[in-house]
């Protein structure tokens, strides 16, 4: 692969064309809300790349899609391990909504712990081209962890800015990892725009979502991923939280990859996931709003990953549900807590509170009828459960699970098993 395979960077809104080697980072005519979205050479790809050629492949991380991966030739890629996530099958929780099959996509186990590796190991890349000497990004953490993780694989300096009340064990990666951490007293939004009057002002490398196109690029490896771990033939339906909208749009791009290249039969339907506290783009897509000019709302909910008062990647992110014929759906702060044990029973896949968001969604879809009992559905789990273990702990304490505590006593053992029976 090489860059003239990118043919160029395309507006989202007015679709205006920008060179492939275009150093800004949104349209020139639609500023901010004009995110780009890379164009290939598919005709070109295809004449050198196949599903044989992949599968050939001994590479199992992100990286052995890089034929559709907008970086140059003889570039290096972070030494983390980043993509090859499993896909489970898990027909206890299939059986339990009464649905053909449901799969589980474990994005916790990526070296961070969460789907962002994906765009951050992107960033590296794409940062170290451009001989940038720092990048920064805002985030509630995960991108933050994402970011930190993936630059101290290869010395690259960051910058993090991150809401003050993000979850303590996001911090910790990020303390961890030697990034200069800006904890700033303020909510997502105030993070993001705080990190972007940084780039202005001392030109750093910008590696937040919905700002950067190339973050796309990276995300979009899941759908990759789950097509070629279900044998080419896609659910009928995918699963996905979205707080800033960036993966579902990547999970629509992968998804639009495939089909060009002529690998996939049929669009998956796509089902963005929203808090109902965060919920700007369920408002949107009921309401028949438009998102370029929908004002933010004020966001809060158990799930930070996915808490954003206005979502940076959101025209990518409407495009993702209605080009497939999906919907967004909202799911209460509760129901969300109660999808943490339910996951991790049904499946053993431990999701944090944004990640079990989307299998909440799922019941949610299961209930109103929108999949079928003989369809498929896949659940993007998007980030582990060690991400925020107070959430955890609220959701099995809710569920009526609690700890033994005994002496160490094998008659105190047998009274408590059978008072517990």
């Amino acid at each position: 692969m090489s860059l003239s395979d990118v043919t160029s960077l395309n507006c989202v809104i007015c679709d205006r064309g920008h060179a492939p080697e275009y150093a800004g980072y949104t349209c020139v005519s639609c500023g901010p809300a004009g995110t780009l979205d890379v164009r290939y050479d598919y005709p070109a790809i295809a004449s050198m790349w196949s599903k044989e050629t992949l599968a050939a492949n001994p590479d199992g991380t992100m990286w052995r899609y890089r034929p559709l991966l907008p970086i140059a030739d003889g570039s290096q890629v972070p030494p983390l391990t980043v993509g090859g996530t499993p896909t489970y099958d898990a027909p206890r929780l299939a059986a339990a909504l009464g649905v053909r099959r449901v799969w589980v996509k474990d994005e916790g186990r990526q070296p961070t712990a969460s789907l962002k590796d994906r765009a951050s190991a992107m960033a590296v890349v794409k940062a170290r081209e451009t001989g940038a000497d720092v990048v920064t990004t805002a985030s509630t953490g995960n991108a933050a962890a994402a970011l930190a993780g993936l630059s101290a694989s290869v010395g690259q300096v960051n910058v993090i800015f991150v809401p003050k009340t993000a979850p303590e064990a996001k911090i910790a990666q990020l303390l961890a990892y030697g990034s200069t951490v800006v904890l700033v007293e303020g909510n997502y939004n105030d993070a993001f725009e705080l990190c972007t009057l940084a780039v202005e002002r001392y030109g750093w490398f910008n590696r937040n979502t919905g700002i950067n196109p190339f973050m796309t690029e990276g995300k979009k490896t899941v759908s990759l991923e789950l097509c070629e771990q279900l044998g080419w033939e896609p659910p009928d339906s995918v699963f996905v939280s979205v707080g800033d909208g960036s993966i579902i749009g990547g999970v629509h791009k992968g998804l639009k990859d495939l089909q060009a290249l002529g690998w996939i039969g049929r669009m998956p339907r796509i089902y963005g996931i929203q808090a109902a506290g965060s919920d700007y783009m369920v408002q949107a897509f009921e309401n028949d709003e438009d998102v370029v000019t929908k004002p933010p709302i004020s966001a809060a909910t158990v799930a930070d990953s996915i808490s954003a008062d206005l979502p940076r990647d959101r025209v990518k992110a409407m495009a993702a549900v209605r080009e497939t014929t999906g919907a967004y759906l909202r799911v209460d702060d509760d129901p969300i807590l109660a999808a943490i044990p339910t996951l991790a029973r049904g499946s053993g896949v431990f999701a944090e509170p944004a990640g079990a968001a989307a299998y909440a969604g799922l019941e949610v879809a299961v209930a109103r009828g929108l999949v079928r009992s003989d369809e498929t559905a896949a659940v993007i789990s998007t980030g582990s459960g060690l991400k925020d273990v107070a959430s955890a702990m609220r959701a099995v304490g809710a569920a009526g699970t609690t700890a033994i505590s005994i002496p160490p006593d094998i008659d105190a053992l047998s009274r408590a098993l059978d008072a517990r029976n």
